[in-house]
């Protein structure tokens, strides 16, 4: 132990400038059952462990009499008795300390000649306190920076993957109409990730700041009004592990239902019965495949203005509101109805609420009635039990009517008073987990009245861990233009990264009436891989493929196609998500951590381990170059998702650089897809709704360079009916675990099958397609010669017989001679 403190202690002043709180002075120390306790001069520090990755300090000022509050966020426990600490000196050192030693993870205190804490993991400096706890114009924590690091995080923002030298506002707030800078937006988090794989959520929901050194001081400071001064460091072995880390802290995100995972139709507004039901008959004429319909504001009242809190149908619109869902449900259609917490005093729900005191009130204890963009209101008090069970009464009776999902928008609240009580708090205390509590509404609803379903809950705010209730966020109101269109993969990464797996943009995009058919085609193809596929716009210009020319809606409905076809793909990644954390849109470094050249290609991004995916976010005019270039990891060979082809062989071109570019043409038709060597892809013929979706309809692709040797890969499909919740550990789920190894002049496939004791079908049955430039010698399935045919047009290699594979319990072997 010294042996190492010592040496990372004499090699890291030059990286960081240490600068802890000068008058803070170390007393005394003790181990408790809950951690370690340490007494300094102006108040005491707690320390405790969830995990040997994952470690808590909360600092208590002295004099503060408050109870630390709940976390918020935070649903794992603290370990028992989780540290064993050594004293250290050595004359050598200028200073004494003792360490704190949770596994590899460690937190070194210096007890004079002044405190500090400091953070190591594997004998390696993360990070440290610089002052620690200050109080500034508001209470802060700071911390060091190394003088290159660089910082992602702060919540949904447009601001590029390197979010340092900003000061973020901690308030969720919409900004209407953004493109390719947004500095404040709908869901802000303070969490913080370093490209030195680590990160710091500050567990406190009250409004502040996050500093990632605007002043160019190696600083990163947080800064809040008020609550408790408490912070998780979460640091892993590599990005996969440090997303699984955080949101083993925060929640993980249940499995969504099937349906989810296909298109939406969804516009700003639809204003009658007999419209909506034109658009599902659009659908269903033209063959575009669907699956629900989101009506927003309409659906209650004739305008846009004075209406919220009416929580029914507008029968002149709407006459026979419950039996149009059910109709559209017989259509394999699932309906999804917009609701906001505001309750304006000109809706049918405005004299309950107030009677019965339900929304938030000013200093007096009478409602608080504002104005805003909607009229007059009032806002709900989520904050108050009775206001909560009211809230619910209204969800269980349109979930009722048929209803199938929820729209909360306006989460954020969109506009907050800052003299606005709810309960006990302010406002500004609650603001930024309104829309996070609204989501834990919604879904203890669900699991205590409709315990066997899957919620689906679309909205645009919440906070740290608002996936643990199933949120399904956006990004807000973005410009329907090119510029618009830019930052949604970066926002989609980032938020991934922080536990929000479902971050997705308005598909051709929302604000304003621009045409554009090209932008259109692009943001949809785009979608296909993206985590939720829901075109929705202002009403000026459709959003629907319907409605496009036909050059438009073919473009479109090929995009959309696509997605079906990928289902069982999708599917799994939304399995691999729920079950480790990992988000289905990554950056490329999740993956290929040598990458970090990528750290600022925003445009290309990874779906899943499988595909790399360019998303084009210019027009074809944009310059007079013919191709489409993409920077791919040089350490993978990687195929031409549209073609097939072998792009780039990462065997025979021995490239010592760490990325290829390769070059694609320019075409409207598709952007640039590219797929790993080694990836296992399930795929569905197109199919009009998903639960036309048949797990034995499935045909699984391998794409293999057999010259890229000692070489092996993993990925498991995931079954189950797309609806129960839990329904694996019901045993009501089935998984086929698919590995390839290449070496020397064999690969060798390798399928295992779990399956549930509740599943009908107890075996998975699946056509293979391998994709190779090379035709095989021989093939043997569990050790039988197997006839296949090599098509070396396609680079596709087909086995003859069996035509099928069928695996149950028993696992299945495939070996490949080259």
């Amino acid at each position: 132990m010294l042996k190492y403190t010592f040496f990372f202690f004499a090699i890291t002043y030059g990286v960081f400038v240490f600068a802890q709180n000068p008058t803070r002075q170390y007393i005394s120390h003790k181990l408790t059952d809950s951690g370690c306790e340490i007494q300094v001069s102006d108040g005491k520090y707690l320390l405790a462990a969830y995990t040997d990755q994952i470690l808590e300090v909360s600092f208590i000022p002295k004099g503060d009499t408050t109870t630390l509050a709940a976390s918020h966020a935070v649903v794992l426990p603290t370990k028992s008795k989780p540290f064993l600490y050594s004293i250290v000196s050595d004359a050598k050192l200028p200073y004494e300390f003792f360490n704190i030693e949770n596994g590899d993870f460690h937190v070194v205190v210096k007890t004079s000649p002044q405190f500090e804490l400091q953070f190591f993991y594997k004998d390696q400096l993360i990070t440290s306190e610089a002052r620690g706890y200050y109080l500034g114009e508001t209470p802060s924590l700071e911390f060091n920076l190394k003088k290159d690091e660089q910082l992602m995080g702060a919540g949904a923002r447009a601001l590029g993957m390197n979010r340092r030298g900003y000061r973020l506002q901690l308030y969720n707030r919409a900004h209407y109409g953004y493109e390719t800078h947004s500095e404040l937006m709908n869901f802000t988090m303070p969490i913080v990730i370093s490209d030195e794989c680590y990160a710091i959520h500050f567990d406190n929901p009250q409004i502040g700041f996050l500093d990632l050194d605007s002043k160019k001081e190696n600083k990163l400071t947080y800064e809040v009004i008020g609550g408790p001064l408490r912070y998780q460091v979460v640091v892993a072995n590599d990005w996969k592990n440090l997303t699984e880390n955080i949101t083993h802290l925060l929640g993980r995100q249940p499995m969504p239902a099937r349906w989810t995972l296909g298109n939406f139709a969804s516009r700003f507004g639809y204003h009658s019965e007999s419209e909506a039901k034109n658009v599902i008959s659009e659908f269903k004429k033209q063959q575009i495949p669907l699956d629900a319909i989101i009506f927003d504001l309409y659906w209650f009242g004739k305008d846009i203005q004075g209406t919220l809190g009416n929580f029914e149908f507008f029968r002149d619109s709407f006459p026979n509101g419950e039996q149009m869902i059910a109709d559209f449900r017989k259509q394999h259609i699932k309906t999804i109805l917009i609701t906001e917490p505001f309750v304006l005093t000109t809706s049918k729900k405005w004299n309950e609420a107030d009677r019965f005191k339900l929304l938030g009130t000013d200093s007096a204890g009478n409602s608080y009635r504002y104005d805003f963009y909607f009229g007059n209101t009032g806002l709900i008090d989520l904050y108050k039990p009775e206001a909560r069970t009211w809230f619910w009464d209204i969800y269980t009776n349109l979930h009722g009517q048929g209803v199938a999902g929820f729209w909360g928008d306006l989460g954020e609240p969109e506009v907050h008073p800052t003299n606005l009580k709810h309960g006990n708090k302010w406002a500004d205390e609650v603001h930024n987990i309104y829309g996070h509590d609204w989501a834990r509404l919604l879904y203890e609803g669900y699991r205590h009245d409709f315990p066997s379903e899957r919620p689906f809950i679309l909205m645009r705010a919440g906070y740290s861990g608002s996936q643990q209730f199933g949120m399904v966020p956006w990004s807000g109101d973005v410009n329907r233009t090119w510029g618009g269109l830019k930052p949604q993969m970066e926002i989609s990464m980032q938020m991934g990264l922080q536990g929000m797996a479902y971050m997705h943009s308005d598909l051709g995009g929302f604000a304003g009436a621009n045409t554009d058919p090209e932008l259109y085609v692009r943001w949809l193809q785009y979608g296909v891989f993206q985590p939720i596929f829901r075109p929705h716009a202002q009403q000026e210009e459709p959003s629907e493929a319907i409605f496009k020319d036909e050059k438009t809606k073919a473009l479109a409905k090929a995009a959309i196609e696509l997605r079906y076809q990928l289902l069982p793909y999708n599917y799994s990644l939304a399995y691999e998500n729920h079950l480790h954390g990992v988000p289905l849109m990554r950056p490329i470094f999740m993956e290929f951590p040598k990458a970090m050249w990528s750290f600022e290609a925003h445009e290309t991004y990874m779906w899943g381990s499988a595909f790399l995916v360019h998303a084009i976010t210019d027009s074809l005019g944009s310059d007079a170059a013919s191709t489409y270039k993409t920077a791919l990891p040089a350490e993978s060979s990687w195929f031409d998702f549209h073609s097939s082809k072998l792009i780039y062989s990462a065997a025979t071109e021995q490239r010592s650089d760490e990325f290829v570019m390769v070059e694609t043409p320019k075409s409207l038709q598709e952007i640039p897809v590219f797929v790993k060597s080694g990836s296992f892809i399930p795929m569905t013929s197109v199919i009009q709704s998903t639960e036309e979706y048949a797990d034995t309809a499935v045909v699984l692709n391998l794409y293999l360079d057999p010259k890229q040797i000692q070489f092996s890969n993993e990925f498991v499909w995931y079954e189950d009916d797309g609806a129960l919740f839990n329904a694996e550990a019901l045993g009501a789920s089935k998984k086929l675990k698919c590995s390839v190894s290449t070496h020397e002049q064999q690969s060798t496939l390798q399928f295992e099958a779990e399956i549930g004791k509740l599943v009908k079908e107890k075996y998975f049955k699946f056509s293979l397609l391998i994709h190779s430039p090379n035709a095989p010698k021989r093939m043997y399935l569990n050790g039988k010669k197997v006839k296949f045919s090599f098509d070396p047009k396609a680079g596709s290699i087909y086995i003859l017989e069996p035509t099928y594979l069928s695996i149950d319990q028993n696992s299945c072997n495939l070996k490949v001679m080259w």
